[in-house]
């Protein structure tokens, strides 16, 4: 992250750590927002970031309670969530993003960009689903995800990588281990599970044909915690919509990040 501003930054009375990669010559393209995984803070999404072009301007943040943003006094959900990141990207300056939302981000993107369509030029939905109304993972694999022990033990993460995230993390497990645990910063377990409560009873299903911008799915074809079938799902859902699948699992947008940021990258430059 050399380079990068990090701050914080009061909005609507939630403090949230803030990442902006300035653009690189005149800053002509449209800055991309991203929206992070479940219990990871922005660090976790370093691999990408560097395989993006230097004149894309990126701009990260910690939910609340997870990596540098303090815990809230009180859990949030995603419908109320996506206007204070509204509110966040305005008071950052940006009349308009692009907007990749990663796994649970995934979720918040979608509600984004149903909510503040303004503000939203194009969407990247990059292993993901539609919350709460979508085909589940195997109960093996979901019981896995009640607890953050993956993102606090790197022994754990590597033992369970494979089965859990798929792709080439059943041959390599420890790159798993690497990725979760080389860049992300930890925050208070409770953070973790005022996450998981955000997405209770939330789903973007009946929603989707409310997401009008033109959005890229990207899913991979072993992916244990959002098992395919899901994207498919959104693409027939959102209208102007088209699918990627790619070979690989959860993790590929971090660990075969050289591969699938240049497919997002021409999509926003479409």
């Amino acid at each position: 992250m050399t380079g990068d501003e990090l701050f914080e930054i009061d909005v609507r009375g939630r403090c949230l750590r803030v990442s902006v990669r300035r653009a690189a010559g005149p800053g002509s393209r449209v800055p991309l927002l991203l929206m992070n995984g479940i219990g990871a803070s922005l660090e976790l999404l370093q691999p990408f970031v560097d395989e993006l072009p230097p004149e894309l301007e990126v701009i990260r943040f910690d939910v609340p309670g997870i990596g540098g943003s303090p815990m809230p006094r009180l859990p949030y959900h995603m419908s109320t969530f996506a206007p204070l990141i509204g509110t966040l990207v305005r008071r950052l300056g940006y009349g308009e993003v692009d907007v990749m939302g990663f796994s649970w981000g995934g979720g918040l993107a979608q509600q984004f960009a149903a909510a503040q369509r303004k503000q939203c030029r194009r969407l990247v939905l990059a292993a993901t689903g539609t919350g709460s109304l979508m085909v589940p993972a195997r109960p093996n694999v979901l019981a896995k995800m009640l607890t953050p022990r993956r993102h606090r033990d790197p022994e754990y993460a590597r033992t369970i990588a494979g089965e859990i995230y798929g792709g080439t993390m059943r041959t390599h497990p420890e790159r798993a281990s690497e990725v979760l645990h080389t860049y992300t910063r930890k925050g208070p377990k409770r953070g973790y599970y005022y996450q998981l409560l955000a997405g209770a009873g939330w789903s973007s299903l009946p929603g989707l044909p409310l997401i009008r911008q033109p959005t890229l799915i990207v899913a991979g074809d072993d992916d244990p915690i959002i098992p395919v079938v899901n994207a498919r799902i959104m693409h027939r859902g959102i209208p102007n919509s088209r699918l990627h699948i790619y070979s690989g699992g959860h993790l590929a947008l971090l660990t075969e990040a050289k591969e699938l940021a240049p497919v997002i990258d021409r999509f926003l430059t479409e």
